[in-house]
């Protein structure tokens, strides 16, 4: 039986980068556009470390730093991971998630949430159960 409770900690960075979506008629958004995008990487768990961490913010913060710094000032398009999709925000919530969940290696983490806004009203997410 999962607990309902338990401990969040989040870091929050911003870039620039460029896409432009395809398969509709979205009017400026068929041309290729920036935004600048704030994401938010939420890590949750029941347990604290031994050092009285949910995980080590340094850890997070290279992560996030590294996976930002991959992305900023690209076209999202051009990149292998956006093969064949629209660089939605929800599609990019999703693959960054994916991502970094495979680089944060705290065992007691049970779920990561990626929130990502392309401006100061819209955002989507993605959250990924972690066992």
């Amino acid at each position: 039986m999962h607990s309902s409770s338990g401990y969040s900690v989040a870091v929050q960075r911003d870039f620039v980068a460029q896409h432009f979506l395809f398969g509709g008629d979205w009017g400026a958004e068929n041309q290729r556009h920036s935004h600048h995008y704030r994401i938010e990487v939420q890590l949750e768990g029941a347990e604290l470390d031994q050092h009285g961490y949910l995980v080590d913010i340094v850890d997070i913060e290279t992560q996030l730093e590294a996976l930002v710094s991959y992305y900023r000032d690209k076209t999202l398009n051009e990149l292998p991971e956006f093969q064949g999709l629209n660089p939605s925000i929800e599609h990019l919530s999703r693959i960054f998630c994916d991502t970094f969940s495979s680089r944060i290696s705290a065992k007691n983490i049970t779920v990561i949430t990626v929130k990502i806004w392309e401006n100061e009203i819209a955002w989507a997410s993605f959250r990924k159960e972690r066992s």
